[in-house]
């Protein structure tokens, strides 16, 4: 893997507000702030490093509610400027946590169930988070086009941030995507381009394009700009502990494609820690993965430290990454929490996504589907504890995968506009 520095300012002197270097996550080589990856020495993958604020958490929190309603809220903790409020953006963030009671009925739980709704973005999904953090970098590093390879609502958040930011935008996604995920992706006058595979297939192909003159200027939020666009995630930790009271959940149950959301949420969680923000406490990670691409759960079931690609045949299409960069790294995660990684099958995930909107009135596209659905075989396991405060995450917008629901969501009946047609139909209640 080459290590790419084209066509962008490297220099250590980025304003990107607190972040200080980058370090290598396996030998832990600390290299100047620039659109790189990975790690010159090992080829480990590379995460920024921080000075974190220094002072009283009761000063810091205060500062931090006193900030706009996104994820701006918490520029002190991410890879951003000072002034990153103030620039053309899409301020995502601070999406409802959804204190679930008529779920937690249906499952059980009574020690509080939550749903942190992430739809509620402004391209409806939690990738809104992670790409706002990669337009900085961009801009920092002098990026003209933004780019990525996608399942459907990576590309679509590219689409509007640079929209948004006045950037030009050209991704990339598998030919074969939910209608909705592909319209949404080109509605904001970018270049999309289908490649024929899958996911895997489509970021081998954008990884070859980073290290040819052809993508000179480019910036890939999740491959040159991954370390920063990975950040994003963090964000995510940082609302479910705010919004819970500034305390940590017991147990999150977290979507996996890559992996790098449930790493950078823990990320976060401990970041937290650390500042005095929350009490230090024990809590447990479960990753959710769909049956038809389930690398990282085969590998923790069967108690090995490397996960085996798989080639992804499911529904769930968003997550469907049969070689998870971040697999590894979501076992360290669930075995040190004591948490775990499970799997649904394509039938439990419409199961799931028609409980969550009968019991919650949430919507949830497949990833949701899957997590919900992770959620609820944990608890009938044993392995979730239900009187434990339990957080689950909706990564996106079901009116982004209709065709998962459509065959079961139909008119309940079709009648004439007449009273004696309702009456007839068995409609009528007392």
């Amino acid at each position: 893997m080459a290590v790419q520095t084209v066509a962008a300012n490297t220099e250590s002197s980025v304003d990107l507000g607190p972040a200080a270097a980058l370090s290598c996550r396996e030998c832990k080589e600390r290299f100047d702030l620039g659109p790189i990856f990975a790690c010159a020495s090992c080829f480990g993958p590379l995460e920024v490093a921080y000075d974190l604020p220094s002072g009283s958490p009761e000063e810091l929190r205060k500062r931090i509610e006193a900030g706009p309603n996104n994820i701006w809220r918490y520029a002190p903790l991410l890879p951003v400027p000072a002034d990153v409020a103030d620039k053309p953006n899409t301020n995502p963030g601070f999406t409802q946590l959804v204190k679930a009671d008529n779920l937690a009925r249906e499952l059980g739980v009574t020690g509080g169930l939550y749903v942190k709704d992430d739809s509620g973005n402004p391209t409806h999904s939690f990738k809104d988070r992670v790409v706002a953090i990669a337009v900085e970098a961009a801009r920092a590093f002098g990026f003209t086009t933004l780019s990525c390879s996608s399942t459907g609502n990576l590309a679509g958040a590219v689409g509007a941030a640079a929209a948004r930011a006045g950037f030009r935008s050209c991704v990339f996604i598998p030919h074969d995507l939910e209608q909705g995920k592909v319209v949404m992706a080109a509605v904001y006058g970018g270049e999309l381009v289908g490649i024929e595979g899958n996911y895997d297939d489509v970021n081998r192909f954008c990884s070859e394009l980073i290290g040819d003159p052809l993508g000179e200027g480019w910036g890939f939020v999740n491959v040159n700009l991954r370390p920063y666009y990975g950040e994003g995630s963090k964000t995510l930790a940082y609302e479910i502990c705010e919004q819970l009271g500034w305390r940590l959940p017991d147990q999150i149950v977290i979507p996996i494609a890559s992996g790098s959301q449930l790493t950078k949420i823990d990320k976060g969680l401990q970041e937290l820690i650390k500042l005095g923000l929350v009490e230090d406490r024990p809590y447990k990670i479960f990753g959710a993965q769909a049956e038809g691409c389930s690398p990282v759960s085969a590998a923790f079931k069967a108690g090995h430290d490397v996960v085996r690609p798989q080639k992804p045949n499911t529904i769930a299409k968003s997550l469907a990454i049969g070689n998870p960069a971040d697999g590894p790294y979501v076992l360290d995660i669930a075995r040190r929490t004591g948490g775990a990684v499970e799997d649904v099958d394509d039938e439990q995930v419409v199961d799931a996504i028609k409980l969550l909107a009968r019991t919650e009135g949430i919507f949830a596209e497949t990833a949701g589907g899957v997590t919900v659905g992770v959620t609820k075989k944990l608890i009938e396991a044993g392995v979730i504890d239900p009187t434990l405060t339990t957080v689950v995450l909706n990564t996106g917008d079901g009116l982004k995968t209709l065709d998962a629901v459509a065959a079961t969501s139909q008119a309940t009946a079709t009648i004439r506009p007449s009273l004696d047609a309702f009456r007839a139909a068995g409609l009528a209640t007392s």
